[in-house]
């Protein structure tokens, strides 16, 4: 076996150049076109009273010639330098104010010309929000006064948003702090025509540093000098009435956090030494928290460089870590630290505490909690009662905590389970505004409320829950009841006693209503209209089917738009492998038949206008029960799915079982390269963005967190560049020239194909200028539904014609 990746490895090295098509952007179908191209509604906001809604309007895509732009891609982030905010940042072009109650939507005064806006932060009291707008040359400050539904910029000074979290209320909503351009920023290097003065020296000390394959990171001292300089921003103040005030000197700022009394704010900052392994996130910082009147008052954190992480995914740097303000205290900060030196590997029976220091910070932290897994979530009510959630990846547990914050050891875990077995996840809790405008639990004569997705066998009924905190007994509020539509429940409002919930179905576009407890009774609050006309009469079904082992998979079932019963159709398969560590779990069905048909441009959906049965979202779980791990069988459970699920289709009569064609995404891709080489189930493959060799990614990829050497034949078996002499299927390759995912590199997608193309293959490779791991532009939009289209009409619709 491993003369066959040794052989491959010379193969790669010795294949001739590719050929290439010259070809420019292309457009799919009417059909196909008529689905694309259209005006999709608004993104709501609804506020916390529930008396007005924010809409935000956008276009689907952004053109290629936004992504040509100038584009700096250093220690993770992309940054465009001429702005100065995320190159691939999603702008809004227009905002509406509309009050609950009426069916209008008022247009904003003094909105900017040909707005780009984005950062939208609601003032505490949320009579405001604020957000900026990106002009051709800089990032602006701008405010949304929700009552007089007026826009105005506050300063001229420009915002410093390359590093996120750039705009922060202050606690008496009247003013933000702000990241603001320094005066003293030098000119940036242009690296492209740069001297070099030396080579780029990197040097290992005989620790361990298991890191990821990260994309976009720091080179050489160039990069590093370009980072600090668009890393730094200075803080001032900018109050509504447009006064700004400088707060904090020039310095690499990431977040920045204010206290729920506004006495204090807490800022992270990040320093030297850089790293050229991993992201900016993971470079020495310290985390400081100063008074409102800038004096420094306390050190929360002081973090080194973490380039040497313990093997595995609940490895955590010791030391605090989610530091955060108590929401329900004015000025008091919370942390969890490890106490298995954040190591997964070493026995213990408890992983993280909890602790909490008070201003003015002088005192002892205090413990709250220690929590058998990971931290991962606070919700907090008073000093009596607070809510705790952790995480144990390995055996997929997640245990929830009802704690005492002024009694340590009377915490409660009131709920213990396989965070992946949706049939019995309780639901999340409600929150309500306190005091200082801060989420903080809801309760009502000692009961909480927790709102749940409410999957079952049966079908998908959300629901509303009352439990009593003192015995924990669960009594049901609300639930839906609706068999023939989907209704997700967004809020519940103690307050008035009514659920703000979005009601679709097939066909109906997912609209906003407020569902009254007290007598049921449904108030609209939108009136959306559907943009996919075409689709409205596409039949749709969740189908279930067994695996040869028994294990239970669904997927959801798309009729042509011209289905006539008895006739067998081409079609197209479209999944993503999950891992699970039992099968109960992995047997459940979390989908939907009466969500609404939508399609976006990753969907197979399109291709019911174009003769095709779809199965979407097809159950591919990967289980490894006990001591196995999920990808210690993973060809053979992929497999197993396949042919589970075109059996299933096949003995409804719907299909041609020789012209099924399979798709992907992403580890999708992975999953089609590994069956058309593995399998003779399909006519053709379309893998987009995927990775095929893992040992490129040798220290784990996806949810395989043992590292090459651990498990060489797992990394050898799973990798379709290594069975490249196997393919005998025609495939489609679609790759982002920018992807940023870890792990898939555009180069997997070259030498897979290079080495496809030497051994014979049918094998197209489509590189998407410009394109990240998820495509925005129009322009590649359009060509690569075209390029899927001519893909299936060819090797799949008219196979052997």
């Amino acid at each position: 076996m491993f003369k066959k990746w040794i052989y491959a490895m010379l193969l790669f090295c010795t294949l001739p150049a590719i050929a290439q098509d010259a070809l420019q952007y292309q457009k799919p179908s009417k059909e196909i076109l008529d689905l694309v191209d259209v005006t999709m509604a608004p993104a709501t906001f609804v506020d916390d009273a529930q008396e007005n809604m924010v809409l935000l309007f956008r276009s689907n895509y952004k053109s290629i010639d936004e992504l040509s732009k100038e584009e700096m891609r250093l220690a993770g982030l992309r940054i465009d330098p001429k702005t100065n905010i995320g190159s691939r940042v999603t702008y809004y072009n227009d905002l509406k104010i509309q009050r609950v109650g009426s069916d209008k939507a008022i247009t904003v005064k003094g909105m900017p010309e040909k707005p780009r806006l984005s950062n939208f932060s609601w003032s505490p009291n949320q009579l405001y929000l604020a957000f900026t707008h990106t002009t051709s040359t800089q990032v602006e400050l701008w405010v949304l006064d929700i009552k007089a539904v007026s826009a105005t910029r506050l300063t001229d000074k420009a915002v410093n948003a390359n590093m996120g979290d750039a705009i922060n209320w202050q606690a008496d909503s009247k003013s933000l702090l702000v990241k603001m351009l320094p005066d003293d920023r030098k000119p940036l290097i242009d690296s492209s025509n740069a001297v070099p003065t030396g080579p780029t020296i990197s040097v290992s000390d005989g620790k361990k540093a298991q890191n990821r394959t990260y994309q976009d990171l720091l080179k050489d001292k160039n990069d590093e000098f370009n980072f600090e300089q668009l890393a730094r921003s200075a803080l001032y103040t900018v109050s509504l009435d447009k006064n700004v005030a400088p707060w904090l000197p020039a310095g690499m700022y990431g977040n920045v956090s204010v206290s729920p009394a506004g006495d204090y704010v807490m800022v992270q900052q990040f320093q030297r030494p850089f790293s050229y392994l991993v992201p900016y996130r993971r470079f020495p910082h310290k985390i400081d928290v100063y008074t409102n009147k800038v004096k420094h008052a306390f050190t929360a954190a002081d973090v080194p460089l973490i380039e040497d992480l313990p093997q595995g995914f609940m490895a955590v740097r010791t030391g605090p870590r989610r530091i955060q303000w108590r929401s329900d205290k004015p000025n008091t900060l919370v942390y969890a630290e490890a106490l298995d030196g954040g190591d997964p590997e070493k026995e213990a029976n408890y992983r993280d505490h909890v602790m909490q220091i008070a201003a003015p910070f002088k005192a002892k932290p205090k413990l709250l909690l220690k929590t058998h897994g990971r931290i991962y979530s606070f919700i907090w009510k008073d000093d009596s009662t607070a809510i705790a959630m952790d995480y144990w990846w390995n055996t997929r547990n997640t245990k929830t905590y009802l704690f005492s914050p002024n009694q340590a050891e009377a915490a409660k875990i009131i709920s213990d389970r396989n965070y992946q077995d949706r049939y019995n996840d309780p639901g999340s809790f409600v929150t309500t505004k306190n005091e200082y405008f801060r989420d903080v639990l809801a309760t009502d004569n000692g009961n909480a409320f927790m709102l749940g997705d409410g999957f079952t066998a049966k079908g998908q009924f959300p629901f509303l829950d009352k439990m009593d905190l003192q015995s924990l007994e669960k009594t049901r509020v609300y639930q839906s009841t609706y068999t023939d539509k989907y209704e997700a429940i967004n809020d519940f409002n103690l307050k008035n006693n009514r659920l703000l919930v979005r009601i679709e179905s097939k066909s109906e576009y997912p609209n906003y209503y407020f569902r009254n407890l007290e007598n049921n009774e449904l108030k609209a609050l939108t009136s959306f209209t559907n943009p996919f006309v075409s689709l409205q009469n596409v039949k749709k079904e969740v189908i279930t089917y067994k695996r040869e082992d028994g294990l239970d998979l669904t997927g959801t079932v798309y009729l042509p738009v011209d289905y006539k019963k008895g006739k067998k159709y081409p079609m197209i398969l479209w999944a993503y492998p999950e891992e699970f560590k039992d099968k109960s779990s992995a047997g459940q069905n979390t989908q939907n038949p009466n969500r609404f048909i939508f399609p976006w441009y990753g969907s197979p959906i399109y291709w019911v206008t174009k003769g095709y049965v779809v199965l979407d979202d097809a159950s591919f779980p990967i289980v490894g029960e006990g001591d196995e791990e999920p990808n210690d069988t993973f060809r053979k459970q992929l497999i197993s799915n396949a042919k589970a699920a075109i059996d299933a289709l096949d003995q409804r009569n719907l299909i041609d079982r020789e012209r099924v064609a399979v798709g992907g995404h992403s580890y999708g891709a992975f999953m089609v390269a590994n069956l058309l080489s593995h399998s003779d189930l399909f006519a053709a493959g379309i893998a987009r963005s995927g990775a095929y060799n893992r040992t490129l990614t040798p220290f784990g990829f996806q949810s395989e967190e043992r590292h090459y050497w651990d498990a060489p034949e797992v990394y050898y078996n799973m990798s379709p560049f290594m069975h490249a002499d196997k393919m005998k299927t025609p495939l489609l390759l679609i790759h982002g020239e920018a992807d940023n995912n870890s792990g898939t590199y555009p180069m997997q997608s070259e030498r897979y194909f290079n080495a496809l193309k030497g051994l014979g293959a049918i094998t197209r490779l489509v590189m998407l200028p410009k394109e990240s791991h998820g495509y925005r532009a129009k322009e590649s939009v359009l060509h690569t539904l075209w390029e899927q289209d001519q893909w299936l009409e060819k090797y799949v619709k008219n196979k052997g014609k």
